[in-house]
């Protein structure tokens, strides 16, 4: 009866063991709101090939393409407006690799409240929510006056290449899209672990009968992540 007993006692103390450890497991796994996507590390830069195009049919050029590069770089610790720490989000810009980086200006970058903020332009737009799934919508202007949008994750924790560059894991976030006769609106942005944003499409165009190819009027920008690394 004892050897019952104690072996009775025996695996009920290692099935409370194993409760406690899957327990345990699922509380570390709770935590993993993957904010590294946000690319907050101080020193940490990212080097954008830039284009812009603009079109209209009834200007010469009708097309007309512009190519710069951009570098952002996360900066020190400050305090906004607001009373918050926040990071500093320098950003620079030239014409082309070889020349020297001017100075654009200066956004500044927080990650909040299971949010990522950034404060651009005066405005204080919400890039990203934390952890990221699917099935996740929210308003990017919640927190300015600009009109009322609806953000979601159409990819998340996926491998992507561009260029030369491999990414193991990235999120990819669409802001708008809608096509019709005359409209083509696109604009997603794509971020990978401990990098930040590493490409976006933004596309505003008139077409001519569902024809993107055939556009008449709009703006389109395209950024592409062509380095990155700390300094």
């Amino acid at each position: 009866m004892k050897i019952v007993r104690y072996s009775f006692f025996f695996i009920a103390f290692c099935l409370l063991l194993l409760v406690v450890a899957n327990c345990k497991k699922k509380s570390v796994e709770k935590v993993k709101f993957h904010t590294n996507y946000f690319g907050l590390t101080p020193g940490r830069f990212v080097i954008y090939s830039v284009q812009e195009m603009h079109h209209d049919v009834d200007l010469n050029p009708k097309h007309d393409t512009l190519n710069y590069q951009i570098k952002t770089v996360v900066g020190d610790e400050i305090t906004d407006n607001e009373g918050r720490t926040v990071q500093e989000f320098k950003r620079y810009k030239r014409l082309s690799s070889g020349l020297s980086w001017d100075f654009l200006d200066l956004w500044t970058a927080i990650i909040t409240n299971g949010r990522a903020e950034l404060v651009e332009e005066n405005q204080r737009v919400i890039k990203l929510v934390f952890a990221p799934t699917l099935d996740k919508t929210w308003n990017p202007n919640a927190y300015n006056s600009l009109d009322s949008l609806k953000y979601y994750y159409t990819n998340i924790h996926t491998p992507t290449s561009i260029s030369d560059l491999s990414f193991d894991s990235t999120l990819t976030v669409t802001k708008d899209k809608f096509s019709s006769l005359i409209d083509y609106k696109v604009d997603n942005s794509k971020y990978a672990t401990n990098i930040g944003m590493i490409s976006k499409t933004f596309k505003n165009l008139t077409i001519a009968n569902f024809d993107t190819l055939d556009v008449k009027k709009g703006n389109e920008i395209h950024y592409k992540c062509t380095s990155y690394g700390f300094q």
